[in-house]
């Protein structure tokens, strides 16, 4: 049976702090709706009710040119070991990019990760949890470190120069606002 929260309990905070996995999805009000696994501890509890997650540079920049159209975000994480769990977290996103002010305060709840080209914060207006009873279970064996190591060889440079290419738009043709 689902249950409604208007914040997140501690209880719920010590369930995210545990797993290794989420998924965010958004859309904007036409076009395709996104829907994306994140790893690498790139999440962070920033109160009960306000959240982050530090995206990393991708072949996509989705969820940001749907913050900018529309501002939805819904934050999923679910229980793949012993006790079955699945939780939304539901509410408006912003994005805080590198030469923004927040961006130094922001990111220090993060640990450094090459390739961080936004923080996605989700000021949360409703937490909902259901009970994975259908969700099968899986070991973590370990991350995957493809993406680091891809961010690492590309520099600095390299990475600015695959964001100006890849990243300002997003694949339904709408605005991303990287303009790195």
């Amino acid at each position: 049976m689902a249950k409604f929260y208007v914040a997140l309990t501690e209880e719920l905070m010590d369930f995210i702090r545990t797993q290794r996995l989420f998924f965010t999805a958004s859309a904007a009000a036409e076009g395709r709706v996104n829907l994306s696994p994140r790893g690498l501890q790139t999440f962070s509890i920033l109160s009960p009710t306000r959240v982050a997650y530090l995206d990393l540079t991708g072949s996509g920049a989705e969820t940001a040119a749907h913050l900018l159209a529309d501002g939805r975000l819904t934050v999923m994480f679910c229980s793949f070991e012993d006790a079955p769990l699945i939780l939304r977290l539901y509410g408006k996103g912003t994005l805080v990019r590198p030469k923004d002010t927040a961006w130094e305060n922001l990111y220090r709840a993060f640990p450094p990760i090459p390739g961080a080209r936004q923080i996605v914060v989700l000021e949360i207006e409703s937490v909902q949890t259901s009970c994975g009873f259908g969700v099968p279970r899986y070991e973590f064996c370990g991350e995957r470190d493809a993406l680091v190591t891809w961010a690492e060889k590309k520099g600095v440079d390299g990475l600015r120069q695959y964001r100006a290419e890849k990243n300002r738009l997003s694949i339904d043709g709408l605005p991303t606002g990287i303009d790195d």
